[in-house]
């Protein structure tokens, strides 16, 4: 999954005073945009995302920059934005986040570095202001927040509960498969939603169940779970049984397929970087 970059190293911890260098990975958004290196490695490699600091043009103003974590050895900083100043480095251009996912000349771990460079970048750009009292915000000295120094209000990186559901009927050996509407990608995919305000994640897996395919499921067990940047979720993987009724009733705005498929009919994603995936995979292989 998206997360597992093994054998590199994530190091996530908030280190307020550390400052880029020129060997400093700079990552760089514009309208949600990220700057990236426009072209394959001439060797086959794996295309490489971020430009060092040296690589940055000296016409920049000085750069602004935010700690964001670090992958191995390699520091990711932040470079300031907001007046669409940036001049790109030769031979990087800015690609939309989610088009990554379709590049097979990333490597995993680029993807992985990309999408929760995108979460964090996110949170700092909407919470310039204070939500409280409209004044802006300054970076938090001892931990990774943004505070208001006017009303004293905290505010912390955005994480989103959210289910992703294997619903099984045991008897006929077929899980629920769904393509939603309004998609890029038209993948087969599970039941998902967020949890909502008083909800449990068991909760969470029994409502979206009946708003989207109209059925009650038993048997409700947790299976794993993932962080997904690009959409600020945590994700968390269920699996269950359908009580009662087979019948589908397909919520016709959320979702444009909703069908029982057997083992042999399932139709997987074409990476290897989502939960969906891997539990669409360990059905398909009759281990779930």
């Amino acid at each position: 999954m998206i997360q597992d970059i093994f054998p590199h190293r994530l190091l996530n911890s908030y280190v307020p005073d550390k400052e880029h260098d020129d060997d400093s990975l700079a990552v760089v958004f514009d309208e949600g945009k990220l700057l990236i290196k426009s072209s394959p490695e001439s060797d086959g490699s794996s295309r490489k995302l971020f430009p060092r600091m040296s690589e940055i043009p000296a016409q920049n103003k000085v750069l602004r920059t935010t700690y964001l974590f670090t992958v191995d050895n390699d520091d990711l900083f932040l470079v300031d934005n907001r007046d669409k100043t940036f001049i790109k480095p030769e031979g990087y251009e800015f690609s939309q986040i989610r088009e990554l996912r379709q590049q097979p000349d990333i490597s995993h771990k680029g993807k992985f570095e990309a999408f929760t460079a995108k979460q964090l970048y996110s949170w700092y750009m909407n919470n310039t202001y204070c939500g409280r009292c409209g004044k802006p915000t300054t970076k938090s000295k001892t931990e990774r927040a943004l505070v208001c120094p006017e009303c004293g209000n905290t505010i912390y990186p955005r994480v989103v509960p959210a289910v992703i559901v294997a619903v099984l009927d045991k008897e006929a050996e077929k899980i629920i498969l769904t393509k939603y509407n309004g998609r890029s990608t038209n993948y087969y995919a599970l039941i998902a939603g967020f949890t909502e305000i008083g909800e449990t994640l068991e909760q969470t897996v029994e409502r979206e169940v009946m708003e989207e395919v109209g059925l009650k499921v038993k048997n409700i067990r947790y299976y794993k779970s993932q962080p997904w940047g690009v959409a600020d979720d945590i994700l968390a993987g269920f699996i269950c049984e359908v009580d009662g009724s087979r019948d589908i009733k397909r919520d016709e705005e959320e979702l444009s397929v909703a069908e029982w498929k057997s083992r042999e009919e399932v139709i997987l994603q074409p990476d290897d970087l989502s939960l969906t995936n891997e539990m669409m995979t360990m059905f398909k292989e009759g281990r779930l």
